[in-house]
């Protein structure tokens, strides 16, 4: 023991951790950065620049670190590049490092859900910004163990360049006890301290994951946490969604058949049709053709909103009406026909050239498109606030005490002022999607486009959302298109009803009429399957 607890202090065998850390830094940044380059290329669109960087991965993943160490050191100077033992190895590591740290960062990017990444892109994000944004932190977190497991691996694998004569920590070992024959106790106190090296890295790693959690309490909650005689917190009191122009939230009801009647007169709809045929087209569509692979999606969708509209699509699943909303907003390529905003041709240049994707994200900003989804697609490390103040912020250079104002006020419009700072995980489904309604909304759109935003909710939180949505159409006078399922919603809500099978619009025209004289067999038949009471339920 006192001979081991002498070689633990021993100044030949602390020079020799020095130089592992250097060599260990030296591989780490190396890699780090080439790993960067490395991921970035094999996400690239360009697969010349894919296919590179995953030769190089082959190569360097499946070759052993010690001839990488000897090419470094005996192979370059033939060609004219001599280096230093410790360059050598610093280099041989890196190049090793590099493959498996760009997996890492590949892996940490793909693995953040690509529904957060379409609605930074509905929002107007741009790549760079969505990347800083909403991927990279994410991506972050999820990389930690990983990035500090190699970290570790690094440590060790440096003491392979004792081969080049590097006087790390594993050499200066072996060459103490072939002087001194002590073999035991002299690699038992290197093995001490390569220990203590990768404890503290691991150390290091805990500090990071713990700092990065966004359940971790605050200080001032884990204090109170301690105090003898804490009562427990009261649960908040559930809070339905406050009505839009001051109606109280004791106004929303627990079902969508039981909401109340927000239709409007016989009286009320002639006369706001009459004041909509006046009203400049918002978005028009002309002959849309859309295929994945040999399947037609959209045949030659013709469409016309006017300003100030409220459209229902209906129609069985698979029958393009998603498809429809997302090529709206150009987050889908089409093949055929074109889309315009306000008289504005998206996503292409005058001279019918294809915006890059940082242009179409500005054109996506300045058109004015909010868009919702099914899925909500919340972006997940951000509380409900920031999930709306920050578009606000990086998009359209709002200040942030504004954007956080704006924020909060449309918490308030939908009943959600008390979840402020809660993060999207925290929040039921209604809520969820209440606090993406609020986020499409944000940026004053032209133009709301809803993507069966209650298909993904539990009965129960259906009218939660739906009720939001009544409001913002008969009292806001926002143009909507709304792809949906629940008839008496659209019966109430939309003006027009757009009824669409096999990605063509089969029949449309006045809600009233679709209702209670569909034309088409098609429309008819859907209309008895999805249980619509058609002429008892038609107030008078």
């Amino acid at each position: 023991m006192t001979l081991f607890l002498h070689y633990l202090g021993l100044s030949y065998l602390l020079q020799g951790i020095s130089v592992t850390l250097e060599v260990t830094c030296l591989g780490l940044a190396g890699g780090l950065l080439a790993g960067f380059v490395l991921a970035s290329m094999q996400l690239s669109r360009f697969h010349l620049l894919s296919g590179l960087a995953r030769t190089y991965t082959v190569i360097f993943r499946g070759t052993p670190l010690i001839l990488q160490l000897v090419f470094a050191y005996d192979a370059l100077p033939h060609i004219g590049l001599r280096l230093s033992p410790m360059a050598a190895a610093g280099l041989a590591l890196a190049a090793n490092e590099a493959p498996f740290i760009a997996e890492i960062l590949r892996a940490g990017v793909r693995g953040v859900d690509a529904g957060q990444v379409t609605a930074g892109q509905a929002l107007g994000m741009t790549p760079f910004v969505l990347m800083c944004r909403v991927i990279a932190p994410q991506a972050i977190r999820m990389m930690v163990p990983a990035l500090g497991n190699e970290a570790v691996t690094a440590l060790k694998n440096s003491s392979l360049a004792s081969v080049i004569a590097v006087q790390e920590l594993t050499l200066r070992s072996t060459q103490l006890a072939s002087a001194t024959f002590d073999f035991f106790s002299i690699f038992f106190a290197s093995g001490v301290m390569y220990l203590l090296l990768t404890g503290a890295v691991t150390a290091l790693q805990i500090f990071a994951e713990v700092m990065l959690d966004l359940d971790r309490p605050s200080p001032r909650e884990r204090l109170r946490r301690l105090l003898p005689g804490r009562r427990a917190p009261v649960p908040d009191a559930p809070v339905r969604p406050a009505a839009l122009h001051g109606t109280p939230p004791e106004a929303d009801l627990d079902a969508e058949e039981s909401a109340p009647d927000l239709g409007i007169s016989a009286a009320q709809r002639a006369a706001r049709e009459h004041a909509l045929a006046g009203n400049p087209v918002a978005v028009e569509v002309r002959g849309l053709h859309k295929q994945y692979g040999a399947n037609a999606v959209l045949g030659g969708i013709d469409l016309s909103v006017r300003a100030g509209e409220v459209v229902a699509l209906l129609g069985p699943s698979g029958s393009g009406k998603s498809t429809l909303l997302r090529c709206i907003n150009h987050l889908e390529d089409w093949d055929g026909g074109e889309i315009r905003i306000g008289g504005r041709r998206i996503g292409y240049r005058e001279d019918g050239r294809k915006l890059a994707a940082r242009a179409l994200a500005q054109e996506r900003a300045g058109v004015g498109v909010g868009m919702v989804f099914q899925q909500f697609n919340l972006f997940s490390h951000l509380s409900a606030r920031e999930n709306i103040a920050g578009p606000l912020r990086w998009v359209h250079g709002v200040a942030a005490p504004e954007a956080d104002r704006r924020a909060l006020e449309l918490l308030a419009r939908v009943g959600l002022s008390h979840r402020a700072d809660a993060l999207p995980r925290h929040l039921s489904g209604g809520q969820q999607q209440r606090v993406a309604i609020a986020r499409a909304l944000a940026p004053n759109p032209t133009v709301l486009m809803l993507d069966e935003p209650t298909s993904a909710l539990d009965p129960e939180l259906v009218s939660e959302v739906l009720d939001v949505i009544r409001r913002l159409a008969l009292e806001d006078g926002l143009t909507m298109i709304i792809s949906t399922h629940q008839l008496r919603f659209a019966r109430d809500v939309a003006d027009r009803v757009v009824f669409l099978a096999g990605g063509a619009v089969v029949e449309e025209g006045p809600a009233q009429d679709m209702f209670t004289r569909p034309r088409h067999p098609l429309t008819a038949r859907f209309l008895k399957v999805m249980g619509a009471k058609l002429a008892t339920e038609i107030p008078a």
